[in-house]
């Protein structure tokens, strides 16, 4: 019997203008990413965000990312943007994960030593872990983790994330073979403003390497 090829979803974060939300969709993103963490310089206020999602086509998702935000502030985003789904990067506790009723996925800071089995354990009503470098403060910072720390047997699926563009993803995804890919500076030209050629590239890349992963088991 033949397997069923494989698809890896992908998702665009930090994007702050309509422009990139509609390169982003035309590329082939599966999901936007919408930050919510004020330090951050992709920050969108939840009336920006909710006027980003207004013209998005069926079945491309929103994601709200937030770190260590308060419970009132998770409840108003899902309220105004009735199919967000929740993305934890802080010290959230698997009850601050749960609280808003959301479908959710929570970042794994990856380093030496991590214990990212246990790590999905304690958050197993989770619908992924997202991947993401270890640096100060709080996001990937931009830089690759080494992949090897992934162990096999994460059980739940896994968004590989933290330092991916266009000239590393295809390899990123054969070796991890993720559910799905997560790209924020990978594919811009400034902070918060997404690069529309880059963000095809990148898409076409992780086509790329599904492809690939096909022909390799046809």
């Amino acid at each position: 019997m033949t397997m069923p090829a494989q698809r890896t979803r992908i998702k665009i974060c930090g994007l702050t203008r309509q422009a990139d939300v509609e390169a982003a969709v035309a590329a082939g993103a599966d999901a936007i990413g919408l930050v919510f963490y004020d330090r951050s310089p992709r920050h969108v206020s939840l009336e920006q965000a909710v006027t980003l999602v207004r013209r998005l086509p069926p079945f491309v998702t929103p994601v709200g990312l937030f770190v260590n935000a308060a419970a009132d502030e998770v409840r108003r985003a899902c309220e105004a943007i009735p199919q967000l789904v929740l993305q934890f990067h802080g010290d959230e506790t698997p009850q601050d994960c749960e609280a808003a009723g959301r479908p959710y996925l929570r970042a794994a800071r990856m380093a030496p030593g991590f214990d990212l089995l246990h790590f999905a354990q304690r958050f197993a009503t989770a619908q992924a872990v997202l991947l993401d470098a270890h640096v100060e403060g709080y996001g990937g910072g931009g830089k690759v983790f080494d992949w090897s720390l992934i162990p096999p047997g994460v059980p739940c699926p896994v968004v590989l994330s933290g330092g991916l563009n266009p000239a590393n993803v295809t390899d990123g995804v054969l070796q991890v073979r993720p559910w799905a890919v997560d790209v924020s500076s990978g594919v811009e030209s400034a902070k918060g403003i997404k690069d529309a050629a880059a963000m095809r590239r990148f898409c076409e890349a992780v086509r790329e390497a599904d492809a690939r992963i096909a022909a390799a088991i046809a």
